[in-house]
């Protein structure tokens, strides 16, 4: 493709036009059924006119019909790991919680399959202080498995070197009955 400047038009000349199942003369494409998939993905781009006004009202266009990649993944692989790590009702609630309180940070002590863990909550997002912390918001920071030891509330914006606690050690417990407004209580 080569491209040319001339009287404020830029002119675009393509030895042969872009063949596209997204253009209106696109040809079908007739192959194995992984190489028209892998040609479908990358000529789905081509130059919405060949020659293109670059200082007109919309400027330099072009037209792409790619989408993005999808992820698939073995349903059945997913269910059973989900079965297996569950959903911690008690992390969510302090997710919901933390969204409702301005300036408080909440950090959980937990423990996981005999191995304490640490949990920053902050407005309605957490992330584990102790180990990666997955970047799907839809699955649970901790399993369903795991024990809360203690709640500590702390003034915000959190600062690592210089913590401002407002309560330390709080028990589940004393955190749900002192703390949660009545409509987060949970029925455990």
């Amino acid at each position: 493709m080569l491209k040319h400047f001339q009287l404020g038009r830029w002119t675009v000349l393509v030895s042969s036009p872009p063949k596209s199942p997204f253009s209106p003369n696109a040809t079908t494409i007739t192959s194995s059924s992984s190489e028209s998939a892998a040609a479908r993905y990358f000529s789905t781009c081509s130059a919405s006119a060949f020659n293109v006004n670059a200082f007109g009202p919309r400027g330099l266009s072009t037209r792409c019909g790619a989408r993005r990649r999808v992820l698939r993944y073995d349903d059945d692989e997913d269910d059973d790991e989900d079965v297996e790590y569950g959903h911690n009702k008690e992390i969510a609630v302090l997710e919901l919680y933390s969204q409702s309180v301005r300036g408080e940070v909440l950090i959980v002590h937990a423990v996981v399959d005999d191995q304490d863990v640490e949990v920053l909550i902050f407005k309605g997002f957490s992330s584990s202080l102790s180990y990666g912390t997955s970047p799907d918001p839809s699955k649970s920071i901790l399993p369903a498995r795991a024990v809360i030891k203690s709640i500590d509330r702390v003034k915000g914006p959190f600062d690592p070197s210089n913590i401002e606690y407002l309560q330390k050690g709080l028990t589940w417990e004393e955190f749900k009955s002192t703390t949660l407004p009545p409509n987060l209580q949970l029925p455990i």
